[in-house]
């Protein structure tokens, strides 16, 4: 581990991340279709410069992430957002190029001032179809506020709109996407001749060790030639970031129990790894693996007062056993870590960083009591 690091901090890999940007670039170019930057589940805009050589722009879920992708990143810019809101709208659409609406009745809304400001409007469809397991990262389910179902749209689509936007994927891999392609037809096929672009959104996680990218490819050139006046788009966020980076931690303290010893960390699960919880999983950490029956193992705690800011999904045994100032450090740490932090109890934020690929370690960012006074009042 680079001493450089301070703990805790966030760390992107740069020779990871350009890795996994050319195997995208890879695919976007053999079938035929448009990447853009999801900005929800990485936003660390000193990183855009490695990003934007291999994707023509971003789309944005609100005011904040629209504004830094114009700022930041340039090129197109995609807006969803499941429901706009008046007093943002004129903000919002400015520079922008494509828009999606959850609803007709947003749709009607808006529509004066979106043909005016000359964007490419498109509504978000349900294609009742997920295979996310996980009610909360599932947007397809019977009663989801996402998207129209098809009986909703009716045999018609309003005047004006040029786009159908789809996503129903997470993590997921290209036999999904193939079900999610026969899905849309079967119960939007009569609107795609109409269109001139679909979006089929993120959770096309091609960066994971496994995935079929030669099946993908397939699959979209065989919709493409089935229509081919469609400009075809994906937005993805982990498969750009995954595997990229690792969080930092240290250990401060070690307390018996009847079963685990619990490694108290300078982390914190609830305020630094949600998605641990919410999704919820058991993060790798180097050097570690599960215990087997009757081993000594350790639990990762987090220094929130939260009772249940624990790893309770599992515990780990590590080469030796653990110290007081031991380093621990979870990796797959980018992706939907960062954006979704928070402050809570008055703990601080891990800093942020990157390593590249000499082993040079660049702190961008550290933060301190003011980060977190000014978010209160």
């Amino acid at each position: 581990m680079n001493q450089a690091i301070p703990s805790p901090c966030y760390v992107l890999e740069t020779a990871k991340l350009r890795d996994n940007l050319e195997l995208i670039d890879r695919v976007q170019k053999q079938a035929g279709i448009t990447v853009i930057f999801a900005l929800k589940g990485f936003a660390m805009f000193s990183a855009f410069p490695l990003i934007q050589p291999y994707l023509k722009g971003a789309t944005a879920s609100s005011l904040f992430e629209a504004r830094l992708a114009r700022e930041e990143f340039g090129g197109d810019l995609h807006l969803y957002l499941p429901v706009y809101q008046e007093r943002e709208f004129s903000s919002l659409i400015e520079g922008a190029s494509h828009i999606t609406f959850n609803s007709l009745s947003q749709w009607h809304q808006f529509k004066d001032r979106t043909l005016a400001a000359g964007l490419s409007p498109g509504l978000r469809i349900n294609p009742e179809y997920s295979p996310v397991e996980h009610g909360i990262y599932n947007p397809a389910s019977p009663f989801s506020r996402l998207g129209i179902r098809s009986e909703t749209l009716g045999e018609t689509l309003p005047d004006g709109i040029e786009g159908l936007h789809c996503h129903n994927l997470c993590e997921s891999d290209s036999y999904a996407m193939a079900e999610t392609l026969d899905h849309i037809e079967e119960r939007f096929g009569h609107f795609l001749p109409q269109i001139r672009w679909l979006n089929l959104g993120g959770g096309h996680l091609m960066t994971r060790q496994g995935y079929d990218t030669a099946h993908f490819v397939k699959i979209i050139r065989d919709f493409k030639s089935r229509y081919p006046h469609l400009e075809i788009y994906i937005e993805p966020s982990a498969a750009i970031v995954w595997q990229t980076g690792f969080l930092k931690a240290t250990v401060l303290d070690l307390i018996p129990t009847p079963g685990p010893t619990i490694a108290m960390l300078d982390v914190s699960f609830t305020a630094h790894m949600p998605d641990c919880l919410e999704m919820p999983y058991k993060p790798r950490i180097q050097g570690a693996r599960d215990p087997q029956p009757g081993e000594a193992a350790y639990r990762m705690g987090g220094l929130t007062c939260l009772a249940g800011d624990v790893m309770g999904l599992g515990d780990y045994v590590f080469e030796r056993p653990l110290q007081i100032g031991d380093a621990v450090v979870f990796e797959d740490m980018i992706q939907y870590t960062m954006v979704k932090t928070t402050m809570f109890n008055g703990i601080n934020h891990p800093s942020i960083g990157m390593l590249h690929a000499n082993e040079t370690f660049q702190l961008v960012r550290e933060f301190g009591y003011e980060d977190y006074k000014h978010r209160m009042s």
